[in-house]
């Protein structure tokens, strides 16, 4: 159980792979065993990994996982790109999903160039229209439509129509 812990405290502490193995002078490729349950650490590195995350050794080992986390609309985090997209994180930062409020002006892209990462995604489209690129095909999404893929391939969202776009976004593991 230490493995999801880790995880989840790396994340909310909003700290990279790289970063927690730095801090903790341990290698990426051992914290990355530990979170995903291929090694067990030894005491003294579970230490350290503790140490670094300013965490005590027995809250990652404490199978009392938060149950629930409640993230008030007020408290989002929100970040805003040059390519026109607004994402506001309304999951709490923790766990194995990441859940994101988008919104697309007219003429707007999540991104500059279609761009893949290690994850799933579904998107749900709230308002308005949506062009969900993903690999070779293009999907365009009505309200109430929903798309759901394989994050590895190439993708994009892009609202080439005259109105403002809103949608949900699940993507799991976290990668934004």
């Amino acid at each position: 159980m230490a493995a999801l812990r880790i995880r989840q405290v790396r994340l909310h502490k909003k700290l990279s792979l790289r970063k927690l193995a730095e801090l903790a002078q341990v290698s990426p490729g051992l914290i990355s065993q530990v979170e995903r349950g291929l090694t067990q650490p030894s005491l003294d590195t579970l230490r350290q990994i503790a140490r670094a995350l300013d965490t005590p050794l027995f809250s990652l080992l404490d199978d009392n996982v938060e149950q629930v986390a409640v993230v008030r609309q007020n408290q989002r985090m929100s970040i805003q790109s040059a390519s026109g997209v607004q994402y506001q994180r309304v999951s709490p930062g923790f766990g194995s999903i990441e859940m994101l409020a988008g919104f697309l002006p007219p003429g707007g892209s999540s991104v500059g160039q279609r761009w893949s990462h290690p994850a799933e995604e579904c998107v749900l489209v709230t308002e308005g229209q949506l062009l969900v690129d993903v690999g070779d095909d293009q999907h365009c999404l009505q309200t109430g439509d929903s798309c759901y893929f394989n994050s590895s391939l190439p993708h994009a969202y892009r609202n080439p129509y005259d109105k403002d776009v809103r949608f949900i976004v699940a993507i799991t593991p976290p990668s934004y």
